[in-house]
């Protein structure tokens, strides 16, 4: 039982046991899910919590802070953080922390895989095993990797790793983000738009967030061409949804291999209908390595924090100048 001066923590969707075991060994934890009456709950806790866990996905905004007017770090399990108002909470004093680099390899071994998958249509090819018609006749040929040009929609952490491990296959690699990067040699974009039409495979690995929502759109789809693959390791709002379904259906381009939607878990039948998908349900950082990893880091930032030695992996907008 933590003593009284211990620091109150609250955690929001629980990510792992073991990371809230941890944070229950040095902190007075709450459980916000296991709350009959959450209103309640927070006009009880709330002026006392100091920090908080979050689970991945979990919208953490004004509102929420006013409840918790002693917060001062928001410790958010996964890299990605376009759910929780970073900007709100720089503006009042509030670090937010997220686990980047201990998923980076998961996400992008997983992105060479759904590429491949989606390419040489390796689920449709089980599926067609299994059914028996195999003794019908052969399974029908695919599109390949050899003689790709690949782009990249964020070269970040996760697309610096997916671009490592292309280059392996020999494919041409280009990328768009908001400025090009001095210490690469793939080719720079300076628009997606010129991206697509350079390419014919377009792997997304950017944040989500207001200002990439929706960025894939018809228009990007159109210029991969016929021949074309997008494979979305990244947010689900990235892709304008709705033009992805309408470009895979009217043949304006061959394929897509996607592990995030835009309204998770809701998977839009259409998708689910076209045989030329490779559908996954947000599994990108999900090994038991990975997500261990991203607990240890999770549970580090509070730590740290709390013993005065700082955030571990702030997100760039945090207010951390390097002293409390």
């Amino acid at each position: 039982m933590p003593p009284a001066e211990t620091p109150d923590i609250l955690l929001i969707r629980q990510t792992r046991p073991d990371v809230a075991g941890r944070l229950a060994e040095r902190f007075r934890l709450h459980r916000l899910e296991e709350a009959p009456n959450r209103e309640a709950f927070l006009d009880a806790v709330g002026p006392r919590i100091r920090g908080l866990a979050v689970g991945a996905m979990c919208p953490i905004d004004a509102r929420l802070f006013d409840r918790l007017p002693q917060l001062e770090i928001v410790a958010s399990f996964g890299v990605g953080y376009d759910t929780i108002d970073a900007g709100e909470a720089h503006r009042r004093g509030i670090v937010v922390t997220h686990t980047p680099d201990v998923l980076s390899d998961e996400v992008a071994d997983l992105a060479l895989g759904l590429l491949l998958a989606t390419l040489r249509q390796i689920p449709q090819a089980d599926r067609y095993l299994r059914a028996g018609r195999w003794r019908e006749g052969s399974f029908p040929l695919t599109t390949s990797l050899r003689e790709r040009r690949v782009g990249i929609l964020g070269l970040g952490r996760i697309g610096r790793a997916i671009a490592q491990r292309l280059e392996g296959f020999g494919v041409r690699i280009a990328y768009h983000g908001r400025t090009p990067q001095a210490d690469v040699a793939y080719t720079y974009h300076d628009s997606l738009l010129g991206l697509a039409q350079a390419v014919d495979t377009l792997i997304v690995a950017a944040p989500g967030g207001p200002g990439t929502n929706g960025i894939v759109d018809a228009g990007v789809l159109a210029a991969l061409g016929p021949d074309g693959i997008v494979v979305n390791i990244a947010r689900g709002s990235v892709i304008d949804e709705a033009a992805l379904i309408a470009a895979l259906q009217a043949g304006t381009i061959l394929g897509a291999g996607l592990d995030v939607f835009a309204n998770e878990p809701q998977v839009p039948q259409a998708l689910i209908d076209l045989d030329r998908t490779v559908l996954l349900p947000h599994v990108g950082s999900g090994s038991h390595h990975t997500r261990a990893a991203m607990g240890r880091l999770l549970t580090d930032n509070l730590f740290s924090w709390f013993d005065g030695k700082g955030p571990v992996t702030p997100v760039p907008e945090t207010p951390w100048t390097g002293q409390r």
